[in-house]
């Protein structure tokens, strides 16, 4: 996917400021976040929940797998196959193995399903309209313009930018959730 300057510079600034965050401080927004995700009607009526096993500085996500699977809900994480990404069940964190770009990914084994409920997306940052920054690579873009499921951009507060340039292939997310609020994007079906 092409990324131009302005999106490549603003991701790098972003990502900077992110990684400055705290161990203590995203334990306690990855915790008040979880927390406001139940507010999302889609989230706590959704069975198949598609998420990301987080790296670097992002938003954990560790207790909201646990507690989904423990209230009997499917979780399913992306793995990335060559230059597309699909999305496979786990039904612990045994079930995952080093993959592409050292992120956590389902084993082989683990049964692919995209026809999913809803999806938490790793963000870098995200308009209040719904342009996500993701890494560049354009894997959730390119998933999510073939398959149409509402989607819960996860981040930081301070990860919000008020206008981020879009680009012909950037996919709008539905919610974005941070510590402090939960806000739906006008691209809600």
């Amino acid at each position: 996917m092409e990324d131009n300057h302005g999106k490549k510079s603003l991701r790098n600034l972003l990502l900077e400021k992110r990684d400055n965050t705290s161990f203590d401080l995203m334990k306690i927004a990855s915790s008040q976040i979880q927390k406001k995700l139940k507010k999302i009607a889609s989230f706590r009526n959704a069975q198949k929940i598609g998420c990301y096993y987080p790296i670097g500085s992002e938003i954990l996500t560790q207790d909201i797998m646990q507690e989904a699977l423990s209230k009997g809900k499917q979780v399913f994480l992306p793995k990335v196959i060559k230059d597309e990404m699909e999305f496979r069940q786990i039904t612990n964190f045994s079930s995952l193995e080093t993959g592409r770009f050292d992120i956590m990914e389902p084993r082989e084994d683990c049964p692919v399903n995209n026809s999913l409920d809803i999806i938490i997306v790793p963000t870098v940052g995200v308009s209040p309209i719904g342009v996500r920054i993701g890494y560049g690579h354009g894997y959730y873009d390119k998933f999510l313009s073939k398959n149409k499921i509402e989607t819960i951009s996860i981040t930081l507060e301070k990860q919000i930018v008020k206008n981020i340039p879009k680009s012909k292939h950037d996919v709008l997310v539905d919610w974005i959730v941070t510590e402090d609020r939960v806000i739906q994007t006008s691209k809600i079906r």
